[in-house]
């Protein structure tokens, strides 16, 4: 299987909001990610729309329904769906999250925790080889946030992940705020779980917003619907500064503001990660 190069550019994520400034402007950005399942159609105006997107920006498959998870396996028509996307848009890289979204006979559409253990780790990496078969290159697997844990744990989620990658070959999509919320949920060390990952397997990295723990509910809540905020620039900072130069972008799902506002915040970025990579050169 073919490795993924470093691509150390600043992207957003495509949402509806912002097409028209795609299309008619030029963004400065230097990729933009893109849900996958929104376009795993054989033709139609969400897929017109991509390729004209594609013409003019490196694009990324994002997923939210593999189900790497899925003790079932994984659904063969959605291979083959995902497969003929690629082939299509030819991707820069095409991702999932480390979860299961369904079984058999009933998809939930939410990103569901898995208990880390070895008999899971070995489902999770059965089915990430199988879908890498399929798709003829490697992907990249996410860090999900998480709400729980499970008693039968045997590993932290960064051990998990570590293996994860060494047995499948596949890379890390590093979502830094996801580390962050789940951090404050079950009270380990972000800093931890950075420098426990095999940071030379990052090859993206994602920036979002969250609701932070209140009084009345104290759950920090992964909402992708508000800028980025202080703590998680900062362990972004930290990092950047360990990963050295990989992809970065912000993601918005919600609360979308104008497209000038996320290019701020992704100026952001390139501020920390440009210091970052000063700071190592000196």
């Amino acid at each position: 299987m073919t490795s993924i190069d470093h691509f150390a550019g600043f992207g957003l994520g495509l949402r509806r909001t912002h097409y028209a400034d795609f299309l008619e402007g030029e963004v400065p950005v230097d990729f933009v990610e893109v849900i996958s399942e929104n376009y795993m159609v054989e033709g139609g105006k969400p897929l017109r729309l991509l390729e004209e997107v594609r013409a003019k920006h490196p694009v990324i498959l994002h997923g939210v329904s593999m189900s790497v998870g899925s003790a079932q396996g994984l659904d063969e028509d959605y291979l083959s769906r995902l497969r003929s996307l690629a082939d299509r848009i030819d991707p820069l890289w095409v991702s999932d999250h480390l979860c299961w979204t369904r079984t058999s006979a009933h998809n939930s559409h939410d990103l569901l925790p898995l208990p880390l253990t070895g008999e899971a780790l070995g489902v999770v990496c059965d089915n990430i080889e199988r879908a890498q078969d399929a798709l003829g290159r490697p992907m990249l697997l996410e860090n999900p946030s998480s709400y729980l844990t499970f008693p039968e744990d045997e590993m932290a989620e960064w051990e998990f992940l570590s293996a994860m990658a060494q047995r499948t070959g596949c890379y890390l999509l590093l979502d830094v705020n996801n580390v962050y919320v789940s951090a404050q949920n079950h009270g380990f060390s972000a800093s931890e779980y950075i420098a426990g990952l095999p940071l030379d397997r990052v090859r993206q990295i994602h920036l979002a917003g969250h609701i932070p723990a209140t009084e009345e509910r104290p759950i920090t809540i992964d909402t992708h619907d508000r800028e980025v905020c202080d703590a998680v620039w900062a362990l972004y900072a930290e990092t950047i500064a360990q990963t050295g130069p990989v992809a970065t972008m912000i993601e918005r799902d919600d609360g979308i503001p104008p497209i000038a506002e996320l290019l701020e915040e992704l100026d952001r970025a390139r501020v920390i990660a440009r210091q970052a990579s000063h700071a190592r050169a000196a």
